[in-house]
């Protein structure tokens, strides 16, 4: 898959296009990136998605800071790759740029710049100032430019529409399993493993304290997780606590993550980890002391070991 970051260099055979932010690349947008290679293959043509970055609502949102993608550029940008695009076009996206209504964005950059042939538009796609671009503008624009445009149905599962709202809504109560069927793929977050204060060692529960640099990150619900931690290539189950620590600390306004590594003694500190996520086991509880602590974290690792021993 080629990338371009400058529209200038861009040169592909008969371009069939797409456009979106693809949050989470989930199976909604699977169905049209899968229209999309079809439609390419017909008109012996080339896919190219087109996508912005930052996403829209992190540069429109004056509470930017609040709004959590499910996805990183990086993350994106390899989960594209995989469905076997031909080209991958990232955009920035800058207030300037959201001042653009829909046909002057289909005229300077899909036509001058992209030379499209044909547009694959999800059925609910608005784009342009003010997200005035629906099919109806957008089937204009075709005319006018002389490409031709097709609308993809909704992807409906357990008669769901499928949409990063709904994934997210789903992550953020610990609906885990549901989000993962939509996305298609396990939902995970990246980071660098940091020292801590070490007192899960000391109770025989060593954990990997997670810092994730994306602060627009979506991290699911706090509570306990099964998860495996992809280190150095390698998965290794684990059990993976995210919130206050309440039992500890008295500290609400810093969110902990950390994954204790089931049968792990390496040393990891500095390493990068990538956490994926398979079933919530409970919520973050306040113990009365360390040792009811301990107790129930014997009760999580025993049902961890056994969740991954049956899947």
């Amino acid at each position: 898959m080629k990338i371009y970051r400058n529209v200038k260099n861009f040169y592909a055979k008969n371009p069939v296009i797409t456009t979106g932010t693809f949050d989470g690349v989930h199976r909604g947008h699977l169905h049209i990136l899968n229209k999309l290679k079809e439609k390419a293959r017909l008109l012996n043509g080339e896919s190219v998605v087109v996508t912005f970055w930052p996403h829209p609502r992190l540069v429109l949102n004056t509470k930017g800071d609040e709004i959590k993608m499910l996805s990183t550029i990086d993350e994106k940008i390899e989960l594209i790759r995989n469905q076997g695009i031909d080209h991958l076009v990232i955009l920035e996206f800058t207030k300037s740029f959201s001042e653009l209504s829909s046909c002057d964005f289909v005229k300077q950059y899909l036509c001058k710049m992209l030379n499209i042939k044909y547009l694959v538009i999800g059925y609910d796609h608005h784009f342009g100032k003010n997200r005035e671009g629906g099919f109806i503008e957008l089937s204009e624009c075709a005319r006018q430019h002389n490409f031709s445009i097709e609308q993809v149905g909704a992807f409906i599962l357990n008669d769901e529409k499928i949409s990063s709202t709904l994934i997210r809504h789903s992550l953020n109560t610990g609906a885990i399993e549901k989000a993962n069927t939509f996305l298609s793929k396990k939902y995970s977050i990246s980071g660098n493993i940091i020292g801590g204060k070490k007192i899960g060692r000391n109770i025989g529960f060593p954990t990997a304290n997670i810092f994730v640099s994306e602060s627009y990150k979506f991290i699911p619900t706090s509570g306990v997780y099964a998860v495996k931690a992809e280190i150095k290539g390698k998965k290794h189950p684990g059990m993976l606590n995210i919130g206050y620590k309440p039992t500890v600390s008295s500290d609400l306004r810093t969110l902990s993550i950390e994954v204790h590594i089931l049968n792990f003694n390496d040393d990891i500190y500095n390493e990068n980890v990538k956490l994926y996520f398979y079933k919530r086991i409970r919520d973050e509880i306040k113990f009365k002391n360390l040792e009811e602590l301990k107790q129930r974290l014997e009760k999580d690792k025993a049902f961890v070991g056994k969740y991954f021993k049956l899947i």
